[in-house]
């Protein structure tokens, strides 16, 4: 029986260390539950206290975010409530710009008339064939007709500006004789010279065709040319033309200079602004409405050109004014002298002005043979149909019946509708409701009516070669309802 018990002994011991191998191991894997049990808690711990974290912050995110939206919120409000301020203070200046411009056009409307014939008056006495003047009132006259060109050139350059601000004033291109311009400018301006100051206007010759606006162009140089002569006192104020090419059309130029006492460089911007005169003691006692740069300036653009302006204090100023030599707006079809071939021979005019006609008078010798003169409206359709003439001149506003109701009157009548008519009137042109002079054939402002701007609108030649000059033809004035 040795191995036998020996067997079981060793059984016996291999069971009893399996029992203890199993029960270390169980051991072991309980501490390790335990501890990964631990950290599963550290983390839930841990995931409890950043969930916290994030929650206070979400709370604070979203305190955040309601200041943030209510202050947007009331900066939107004060965004409206400031566009509307604003809208309504665009249509306060809008509408006050308006009621400026209307002011400006009517007072201007209103002034030019009577100074016109203060002018004209004046001009009629300072003739040559007038009754003779002694020296002193001769030059009581010439002060009374130069104050009043002045006053009618500070009337028409705010007229001017009014409608440009409106958008209104459009130039009329024709073919503009430069050296003609050139000396009118140079006699206008010669008596503005001080003493020690030399006026240098060049004549021009061999220049090519210059097509734009006499007169914007006649304004904007004398603008240029009058200020420089006022500011200064010693020296000279020289204008040079030249023409440059540019992209192959010619360019006019006119420079200004004078040695005149300059504009300082903070204030050389702001005298295009308009009534801004530049500070100091020199302007005191100076005429002037600080129109005058703007308003040249402004022409300058509608003639399709540029104004530019250069200075030093002390040194003198320099003013460039450059223009297309032919503008690129179309001008308005206008009839050609002659283009009908018709020489006129006698006239009408319908106007209740009577001291606009005497006026006129003169003017019209240079366009007609025989003037009649209606200044009762009532009768004039009697008598252009009795009289035939080759030509009728209207003004506008007139007792009933108007020009606006005579032009109807007269386009009606087969026995006149083939008469051409101009529309004469102190109204500016651009004011006139054109929709109803469809039958006239220009609208003339009465302002520096001439033969030959009356012969271009009725399409005739006061000057042709078939013309009979009135002295051998025996002009005729007759007048027709002098008196109602």
């Amino acid at each position: 029986g040795l191995p036998g018990e020996r067997a079981e002994r060793a059984r016996t011991a291999l069971h009893d260390s399996g029992d203890l191998s199993m029960g270390e191991e169980l051991r072991t894997q309980n501490r390790q539950l335990l501890q990964a049990l631990e950290e599963s808690r550290a983390q839930q711990e841990e995931l409890q206290r950043l969930n916290a974290e994030l929650e206070e912050t979400n709370k604070g995110v979203v305190a955040l975010y309601s200041e943030l939206s209510a202050e947007l919120e009331e900066t939107n409000t004060g965004v409206v409530a400031l566009y509307a301020e604003l809208e309504d203070k665009s249509r306060q200046l809008r509408l006050a710009s308006e009621a400026k411009t209307r002011f400006w056009a009517n007072v201007s409307h209103e002034l030019r008339a009577p100074v016109n014939s203060v002018i004209a008056l004046a001009r009629l006495l300072l003739a040559p064939d007038a009754d003779p003047l002694t020296d002193e009132q001769r030059q009581q006259m010439s002060l009374i007709a130069g104050s009043g060109s002045t006053l009618l050139a500070l009337v028409e350059e705010l007229l001017d500006v009014a409608k440009a601000e409106s958008g209104r004033l459009e130039p009329h291109l024709v073919p503009t004789d430069l050296r003609t311009l050139l000396h009118q400018l140079r006699g206008t301006l010669r008596s503005m010279a001080r003493d020690g100051v030399r006026l240098d206007i060049p004549d021009v010759e061999d220049v090519p065709e210059l097509v734009t606006d006499e007169v914007m162009l006649t304004r904007v140089l004398r603008n240029v040319l009058s200020n420089g002569l006022k500011f200064t006192t010693a020296g000279e104020v020289r204008l040079a033309v030249a023409v440059e090419d540019r992209a192959g059309r010619p360019w006019f130029v006119f420079t200004t200079t004078d040695t005149g006492i300059g504009i300082p460089q903070d204030q050389q911007d702001r005298v295009f602004e308009e009534f801004y005169q530049v500070l100091g003691t020199h302007q005191r006692g100076q005429p002037g409405t600080g129109l005058g740069l703007p308003y040249a300036r402004r022409l300058t653009s509608l003639l399709g050109g540029v104004l530019t302006l250069t200075s030093e204090p002390g040194a003198g100023t320099a003013v460039r004014v450059e223009i297309p030599a032919r503008h690129d707006l179309t001008a308005p079809d206008a009839p050609q002298p002659g283009a009908d071939g018709v020489r006129t021979g006698s006239l009408v005019v319908v106007d209740d002005d009577q001291t606009f006609i005497e006026l006129l008078r003169p003017v019209l010798e240079g366009v007609a043979r025989k003037v009649t003169e209606v200044s009762v409206s009532s009768r004039a359709v009697d008598v252009i149909r009795a009289e035939r003439p080759d030509a009728v001149l209207i003004d506008l506003a007139m007792p009933a019946p108007d020009g606006y109701v005579l032009l109807q009157a007269l386009a009606r009548d087969p026995e006149t509708a083939h008469i051409p008519v101009v529309v004469l009137t102190s109204t500016d042109p651009s004011d006139v409701d054109r929709s109803r002079l469809t039958h006239a054939r220009a609208v003339l402002g009465k302002t520096h009516l001439t033969p030959e701007r009356i012969a271009l609108a009725l399409a005739i030649d006061p000057a042709g070669p078939d013309r009979t000059p009135p002295a051998e033809a025996g002009e005729q004035h007759t007048s027709a309802g002098a008196t109602p």
